[in-house]
């Protein structure tokens, strides 16, 4: 939302009120309370008839600095609140002298000038600067026409400064020059909306900054002031945190702290997973000839979706089979099992008036209410559809007691899809929650209810979602895909850009519509597709009119897929062991350039590659022709698929077939890699093999191989000098090593 007019002048109908200079403080344990006078303060009659701003500086936990600028602190505060984690209090140190205050916390600092006319706050990390608020930057806005009121902040942004993430966004993947609004909206992969709005961005510079308010947060990231990244939100409190985790890659960790960690998902799920498609016609018999097609043609699957369909068109969502096309689910499902499958089924959680749990959840108070009592319903997706209220804990626990029966059933997991066409006008919640904060974090709680099901009956090791939207703190409930696209290369270019800002906000595991969701693909961005598809952390093949069997579009097809399921299924120690880390450590399994190579200026911009892991390049391709252009880091990276070894720092342009693509092992990776090819979840710690890629000298190397419960497993250590690498292998049987450039590997 932009307030001024050009540099200078103030739009019309915008009254501001700006911080001028700073006024007095005062120390409550380890907060600073700052009152910020709104015009300079020649003498005391000049405290007449002012606004005052009360900014608050705190930290919840080191290397973390939050801001709560309060204009009128007797103002309306609900909620809902982000769920923020905290540590135990004694980092936090202030100090103070006649020109400044120092509030610090790890090496991370405010610095609170006391110059007159001149209100300035300084963020560093040590001496070096990383943001800073001043002239004209924290206000308060008044719209004398609306007569609604804003809290604005506006940050520096330095010479050379890249802004990135705000969810999962389909945008240019470098955020300057755009206005981001962080609003949920069911708006496809191929416009500015985005169901996985989350109001955290990341620079280049190395810190973070996330703006603490669950609903309708404006950003003008240079699009305003083309030197300052500006927020705001119609409230008269804004709170924000700086933090600074050091590096890219530690400010994500450091976000994950604050926000929460993803769970792991089982390894099950990182297979292949095929789905009935949206509005295709399908019963028993169509699927199980999905089922054995793949079989037939020796194309491992591990799970099996149901989409909308599997209950009565009109009845979304009664969570029951419908019966004239499942006569008999429970056999059905325990077939599937037969064959080694997982089951996951669509949901969401809007109910219509046509299914039999409307009358209920109305007599027990259980959907969103218009301020009469009356429930809220609209016919747009389903006729006469009501909202399941997550904020009545007995409206969560009905509604869970649905989807037990399904998971009693054979169900193994749910996609909990939409969550984002939630009014906020004229409705009140059980718990009466701020209905515009409310419209993004509706998907939380919805999420959050499904997943904390499938944690008590599955286990904690065995949850998982497959879910569209989401907000800030969502990451918690893997695994989520990026929505509807259409089957063309640049939708799927547009699909991972998405995937990439929002593994900036923290979610360590993401999907897509392999082939694409609308439309149907030729047969060559299918082929194209599946490749890219298996090399995401989550593999899934959907779409809405059409089905999505390899078959269908050409025989080629059918081996393409096959060769990168086995693909993945083989990778699965290695690519276990970065899941372990991602729900450890918070740091994504697909990773942009510059979060893994910071220092590497031609990896700041780049959006059609990506790192798999620590140690795996991958460029899907593009074009119809084959062609691809890629940059690679410095050092030596080889090509896992043809062996061919390439030095760093430079771009290549190449043409592959279907079966091949840049998949590249950086240097000095000892990549484990299982002697199993048909599924995803099998015993890593036996006949694995060690692939040595490029060790140089006097280098020495550790990593971990998780067992299939993410459990540590396997230890190895490898040691190059003289010329020869030593390894040392802990926990492993039957496994070998395989050395791939110089020098040649010595096992003692």
């Amino acid at each position: 939302m932009k307030f001024t007019n050009g540099y200078w002048r103030i739009r019309e109908k915008i009254e501001p009120v700006y911080a001028v200079e700073y006024y007095e403080s005062e120390i409550l344990e380890d907060k600073l309370v700052v009152y910020v006078a709104t015009a300079h303060m020649g003498n005391r009659g000049n405290t007449l008839n002012q606004p005052i701003l009360t900014v608050t500086f705190s930290s919840p936990m080191e290397n973390v600095v939050q801001v709560s600028a309060v204009h009128f602190k007797g103002a309306l505060y609900r909620g809902p609140h982000f769920e923020v984690n905290t540590q135990e209090k004694g980092f936090v140190s202030i100090q103070e002298d006649e020109e400044k205050i120092v509030f610090l916390t790890g090496r991370t600092s405010a610095v609170i000038y006391k110059a007159s006319d001149a209100w300035k706050v300084e963020f560093k990390d040590g001496d070096r600067l990383l943001t800073e608020s001043s002239f004209r930057n924290l206000a308060y806005m008044k719209n004398k026409e609306t007569k609604k009121n804003y809290m604005v902040e506006q940050l520096l942004l330095d010479v050379g400064e890249y802004v990135y993430g705000l969810g999962e966004r389909y945008t240019p993947f470098v955020k300057n020059g755009q206005t981001v609004e962080i609003w949920n909206e069911d708006g496809g992969t191929a416009s500015e909306q985005t169901y996985k709005n989350v109001p955290f961005y990341i620079t280049n510079k190395g810190y973070g900054v996330f703006v603490g308010h669950p609903g309708d947060v404006h950003f003008e990231l240079g699009s305003e002031k083309v030197e300052r990244v500006q927020f705001s939100v119609e409230a008269e409190r804004l709170d924000y945190y700086i933090i600074n985790g050091g590096s890219p890659k530690g400010t994500v960790k450091l976000y994950t702290d604050l926000t929460g960690k993803p769970a792991l998902p089982p390894s099950w799920s990182f297979g292949l997973w095929l789905t009935t498609s949206f509005t295709t016609s399908y019963d028993e018999e169509t699927v199980t000839g999905f089922i054995q097609g793949m079989a037939d043609r020796d194309i491992p699957l591990h799970t099996f979706h149901f989409d909308c369909f599997w209950m009565k068109g009109y009845e979304w969502c009664n969570f029951e089979w419908d019966d004239e096309t499942f006569p008999d689910p429970e056999g059905m499902l325990k077939r599937y099992k037969e064959r080694g499958l997982h089951i996951c089924v669509w949901i969401n959680s809007y109910i219509g008036q046509k299914s039999r749990l409307f009358d209920e959840g109305m007599e027990h108070g259980y959907f969103v209410k218009n301020l009469d009592g009356s429930v809220w319903q609209w016919d747009l997706w389903q006729a006469g559809m009501a909202l399941v209220d997550f904020t009545n804990p007995e409206a969560c626990k009905w509604y869970q007691s649905k989807l037990e029966k399904l998971i009693d059933m054979g169900v193994d997991c749910f996609k909990t899809d939409f969550g984002e066409r939630i009014p906020v006008i004229g409705i009140k919640y059980y718990d009466d929650s701020d209905p515009v904060k409310m419209h993004n974090y509706y998907t939380y709680l919805y999420n959050k209810t499904v997943f904390e099901l499938l944690e008590r009956k599955l286990g904690k090791d065995k949850a998982l979602l497959f879910a569209r939207s989401t907000a800030a703190g969502g990451q918690k409930f893997p695994v989520h895909w990026g929505g509807d696209c259409t089957a063309t290369y640049p939708s799927m270019a547009e699909d991972l850009r998405g995937g990439l800002s929002l593994s900036l906000s923290g979610y360590g595991f993401w999907s897509h519509d392999m082939g694409g969701f609308e439309q149907t693909a030729s047969a060559d961005v299918y082929k194209r597709w599946c490749a890219f598809g298996l090399l995401s952390s989550h593999s899934r093949l959907h779409g809405s009119t059409s089905y999505r069997v390899p078959w269908l579009f050409d025989e080629e097809a059918c081996h393409v897929l096959r060769k990168f399921v086995r693909l993945k299924c083989s990778l699965m120690p290695y690519l276990y062991g970065q899941a372990v880390k991602a729900h450890k450590e918070g740091i994504p399994m697909m990773r942009p350039m510059f979060l893994e190579f910071p220092d590497d200026l031609t990896c700041e911009t780049l959006d059609r590659q990506y790192m798999l892991g620590d140690s795996l390049l991958v460029a899907p391709i593009f074009k119809e022709n084959g062609q691809v252009s890629y940059y690679l880091p410095g050092g030596k990276w080889t090509n896992y698929l043809t062996g061919e070894v390439k030095k760093g720092g430079r771009w290549y342009t190449e043409v592959f077939d279907y079966f091949h693509l840049p998949l590249m092992v950086r240097e000095n990776t000892v990549l484990p890699v299982g002697a199993c090819q048909d599924k995803p979840d099998y015993d890593y710690t036996t006949g694995t093999t060690f692939k040595l890629y490029q060790i140089t000298a006097d280098t020495e190397i550790h990593i971990v191989v998780p067992d299939i419960n993410g459990k540590e497993a396997v230890k190895v250590c490898a040691v190059s000098q003289n010329g020869k690498v030593t390894m040392e292998v802990i926990g492993a049987t039957d496994w070998k090593t395989e050395s791939v450039g110089e020098p040649d590997t010595v096992i003692l």
